[in-house]
């Protein structure tokens, strides 16, 4: 374990971009203290420049951007995160059942996860959210209906590659179970590569919210960044802070989180552990 965080901290690009998820957890933690009013409140005048009491500014309604930035991200995190999660969990579970018993099962479900990969994710997304009414319910759905295919690819191929290792195969020689092989042997040698594919899928997780959000397919009782700039584009000329704050909010958490994951990839992957 610390040789890993050593390796980690070596890295100074992960070591930055876990400053930065370190920060927006904590504005997240805060954020109740900092702004405790409704982030969809009118608090001043609008169209207010950036300085002064509005930190970032207001937007068209007289809403504190800096407010909506900060309620914004907890909407991300959480959508990220149980939105990755779940796709873990679905994808490990289908790859690994193909990969573990291959023949029929193995062919029904890769191709059914090639006709997830066909369709072009954010045009499934949107139709997903679409059919299901927009909320963060049907946000996540959506999301991982386009993520988990990846996951499932990725296991597959693990679970293929540890099928003929020697441990297996003294452990199906000796009688184990299907259940013993897969948790106890197979899984945990999968780990590595699932956590640092995972990480990754978060920053695609939030792009994919903003996204629906910017088009008015997220929950309208919800503040989020994607929301923020849609807001403020019929007066990006004017008031250029109402997009470009939350945009930069956007592209700082995704970078830092393919730092991280970067950084992940590297301290838990033996081929690169070996360079």
């Amino acid at each position: 374990m610390r040789t890993a965080l050593a390796r980690f901290a070596r890295n100074r690009l992960a070591l930055a971009g876990a400053a930065v998820l370190l920060g927006l957890v904590v504005l997240v933690a805060l954020t109740p203290l900092l702004y405790p009013g409704d982030p969809f409140g009118l608090v001043g005048p609008a169209l207010q420049p950036p300085g002064g009491r509005f930190l970032l500014g207001t937007d068209t309604l007289g809403r504190d951007v800096a407010a909506e930035i900060a309620y914004g991200a907890r909407t991300s995190l959480i959508i990220g995160l149980s939105a990755t999660g779940a796709a873990i969990l679905l994808g490990t579970l289908i790859g690994g059942l193909a990969g573990y018993y291959r023949g029929g099962v193995e062919v029904a479900l890769m191709r059914l996860t090639e006709f997830f990969q066909t369709i072009p994710a954010f045009v499934l997304a949107i139709l997903i959210v679409a059919i299901l009414s927009p909320s963060l319910f049907s946000e996540v759905v959506a999301i991982v209906a386009v993520s988990w295919p990846g996951i499932a690819r990725l296991v597959r191929g693990e679970f293929v590659a540890l099928g003929g290792r020697e441990f297996v195969l003294a452990c199906d020689g000796l009688g184990a179970g299907d259940a013993r092989i897969v948790f106890r042997h197979m899984l945990p040698n999968c780990t590595a590569a699932i956590i640092a594919v995972g990480t990754l899928l978060i920053g695609t997780a939030i792009l994919i919210e903003a996204g629906l959000a910017f088009l008015g397919l997220g929950d309208p009782n919800v503040m989020s960044w994607g929301l923020i700039i849609s807001s403020g584009r019929a007066v990006l000329r004017s008031a250029w802070w109402i997009c470009t704050f939350p945009g930069l909010a956007i592209l700082l958490t995704v970078l830092a989180i393919n730092l991280v994951g970067d950084g992940l990839n590297e301290v838990l992957n033996p081929r690169l552990r070996e360079r």
